[in-house]
């Protein structure tokens, strides 16, 4: 069984930082995409970042270009999303997710695992 346990979320200041670490167990992930979601207050949940566990190839959305990096440690079976520059648009709930395949998505319904979720909040 897939278990995703996200962490790291919490409040922080605009233009701040943080980094939300998401330790997947369960399964061997060599042939699995990781990926970050986020749904803001009131809104539908969005695509934030992708990475394929053993290449390591990354996909973004616009909105976070240049300013979040995902990461795995292969050996710790833990994938990161370094936020930087943070802005009040970014507030969300941040949801860790896991799928089979290497093919990048962005769409949520392709994502079979999912973790519970932590909290960024971002003041102005």
């Amino acid at each position: 069984q897939v278990q995703l346990v996200e962490s790291g979320g919490g409040l922080v200041q605009a233009g701040g930082s943080l980094r939300l670490s998401c330790a997947a167990s369960g399964r061997t992930f060599s042939s699995y995409t990781m990926g970050w979601f986020r749904q803001p207050p009131g809104k539908e949940r969005e695509f934030v970042s992708s990475i394929t566990w053993s290449a390591g190839s990354t996909y973004y959305a616009d909105s976070v270009k240049g300013r979040f990096t995902i990461s795995r440690d292969v050996a710790k079976n833990t994938v990161y999303l370094q936020m930087t520059s943070l802005k009040s648009e970014d507030t969300a709930v941040y949801y860790c997710a896991a799928r089979r395949g290497i093919l990048a998505t962005m769409r949520g319904d392709d994502y079979a695992y999912w973790g519970q979720g932590t909290q960024v909040t971002v003041s102005s």
